[in-house]
This record gives C-alpha cells, structure tokens and sequence, in this order.
C-alpha cells in the first residue's frame, strides 16, 4: 500500500485529490495538511511515500515546504499539484530545484480547475515516484563520503569537495548531462563552472511538458552558457546547451536531411515510460553513435541513467557523477556510482570544472572511418 500525504490550502481540493488518489485501492491517503508547516510536521511523523503539494498556501509555501521535506530523514517523494505549475511555470522549475519530483498543473486550457486531467495523471505518477523512492544508494567503500571527516552516518551532507579523478586522455565530440529532482540549480551550477564548452552539451532533465522554455531561461540565467530547447532533427552545437524538452525523450544519431555529412543530430520521440526526457535513451545513444562522448549524472530520485551510463562505460567513455552528500536526492547518481567506476565525483561545480578539462575536441574523422578514439 503507498501511503499518501495530501498538502492543499483548500478543502474541496484536498477532499477531491482524496477521491482521486483512492479511487484504486493501492493508494491510501494517511494525512492532510492545508499548510507547509503543517505538512512538514505530519511527514515527519506519518513517514508517508508520497506527498502531493500546493504551492500557494498561507505560512510556509510549498517551495519551503518542499526544501524541508527533502531535508528529513526519510523524505517522501513531492508531486506538486498546483495551478502555478504552467502560467507560473517559474513556480515549477523552482519546485524541481527545491527538491519536487515532478509537477502538474491543476488547470485546463481554459484556465479552469481540470480534475479529469489530474485523474487521469495523478495515480500513475505517485505509484512511479513511490516505486523509484524504494531505490536508495548505499555508501560506498572509499568514495569522498567516507573521506570527509565528521561525516554523518549514511549519505550525510558534508561540505562536498571532489573526489580523486580517474586519469582519462581529454577529447570528446560530446557532452550528455542528466537530472531529475534538484537538477535545475546543479546544471546551472555545473554550466557556469564550465563555461561554454568547445563541443556541444545535450541535457535531459526530468520534467513535464510546456516547462522547456521557463527551464531553457533558467539555465541561461544562472548558468550563464547559451541554452536552447531542442527540436527534432536540430544539430547541438558547441559553447551552448541544448535541452531536450519536457514530456519527450531524446537521443543522438548521425547525420540528416538538414545536417552535415556526419554531424550528430537529435531525434525527438517519446519513448515507454512515466518520467521524461529519458537519461538512459539519451546515453545509450551517445554511447552508439559519438565517437567518444561524456557523461555527467546528477541529483535525481530513481535509476535512470544507470543503464546508459553502462552502455557508455563498456565503450570506454568517461562518466562522471555528482557526489552523494551534495545532492537534493542521491538516486540517480548513487545507482550510477554503484554499478561501476566514475571519472569524477564532485558538487556540481567541482563536476563543471572537470569536464571543462576533459571536454576537448576530437581530430577530425579519417575519410575511412571514425578518426582516432
């Protein structure tokens, strides 16, 4: 049974988010909470898999409420559910760096409360998020968790630093960036320590449909790197960031109608699946068709990007992961770090340094084949 905690400021709301969360028998909702205060203190107490979240609300909003809840112990999986996650959609993107999961809009297009849209979303999700929470990285022998001293048992948070780098040759023709919960500020943090790379960057980052142009400004902002939304069949290009948009999944091919000869391109196509733009399609293509690409796994809750950082391992190409301790959630990176060695393990900026080492273009191709690896 999946335990849910209800968080909205108004009673119909949270009696109707009731109905549609137990509709199935699977869910059950265990609490409610008309305010972030509240919120905070009932999860610390009922230990709910999932919480639904409202972001205006009276007190502590749920962008605080959130950031607190990511902070417990054990801290629930946070679907917001809010009318501010699409004409406000800067709300969204401030709830996935906070710490939210994923997000969905209240509303129609009309701008009317829609609960057949939420009903026909809203279950799937939360069964998806709760399944994910249950992937939890252990610590690792020897990673810069154990190397910190008064680190707190677990994960811990103590002041991240970079752990000792793999001794890889530089050069590639691209780099691959993944996040999920939390990811907005760590690429932005990562981006900015980097700078504008000489290759072209291509991000996946968890999020739903319509948030690729508030999260395309966001990272322009606070990464201060040129960021585009990609469309299908465009050619990433070096010095910016390309971002795969919200509700769709991405992946790397070579060549086109509109490309030149051998250039990598990106198709759009939703793959199977509840979270997207998919780290694992995005990697497992690059690890297909760049000749030598870099990959860089970021907070997020799940596994995603496990399975592609391995498919580009076996190639022998570099995959680097943000250190446990400095993330909002440790899932993604933890699985990538448990299923074989990084390249480099570091908070995000010590990440962005790293592959502004490493990040250097290839020779050209030999007409005869791939040029030199």
């Amino acid at each position: 049974m999946i335990r849910a905690l209800v968080v909205d400021d108004s009673g119909f709301m949270r009696m109707a988010l009731r109905r549609i969360i137990e509709a199935d028998g699977d869910l059950r909702v265990v609490g409610e909470a008309s305010d972030g205060d509240r919120a905070v203190e009932l999860a610390a107490r009922l230990h709910p898999d999932i919480v639904t979240m409202d972001l205006e609300m009276p007190g502590l909003d749920g962008i605080a409420a959130t950031r607190r809840l990511a902070g417990l112990p054990d801290p629930p999986a946070v679907v917001v559910v809010s009318h501010h996650t699409r004409d406000g959609s800067e709300g969204a993107v401030a709830a996935l760096a906070a710490g939210a999961a994923d997000v969905l809009w209240k509303g129609s297009a009309i701008g009317a409360l829609d609960l057949a849209g939420i009903d026909r979303a809203l279950r799937g999700r939360l069964r998806h998020w709760a399944g994910q929470r249950q992937h939890r990285p252990r610590p690792i022998p020897g990673t810069v968790l154990e190397a910190v001293p008064g680190a707190a048992p677990g994960w811990g948070r103590p002041p991240p630093r970079l752990a000792p780098d793999a001794p890889i040759a530089p050069g590639c023709d691209v780099v691959v960036l993944a996040a999920s919960t939390g990811g907005p500020d760590a690429l932005a943090a990562l981006l900015e320590a980097a700078g504008p790379l000489p290759v072209p960057v291509v991000v996946a980052q968890h999020m739903p449909a319509d948030l690729g142009p508030d999260f395309v400004r966001h990272l322009a902002r606070r990464g201060g790197v040129p960021a585009v939304l990609a469309t299908h069949g465009a050619v990433p290009r070096p010095g910016e960031a390309t971002v795969i948009p919200g509700g769709t999944d991405g992946h790397l091919a070579r060549g086109g109608a509109d490309a030149p000869p051998g250039a990598l391109v990106l198709r759009l196509a939703q793959g199977p699946g509840v979270v997207h733009p998919s780290a694992d399609m995005l990697f497992r293509s690059a690890a297909l068709v760049a000749r030598r690409a870099i990959g860089a796994v970021l907070t997020g809750m799940g596994r995603d990007g496990a399975e592609g950082a391995a498919a580009m391992r076996e190639r022998g190409m570099a995959v680097l992961a943000q250190s446990p301790e400095s993330c909002v959630v440790a899932g993604m990176p933890g699985a990538v770090i448990e299923a074989g060695p990084v390249a480099g393990l570091g908070d995000p900026a010590a990440l962005g340094i790293r592959l502004r080492a490493l990040a250097v273009p290839l020779a050209p191709a030999t007409p005869w084949g791939r040029g030199p690896a």
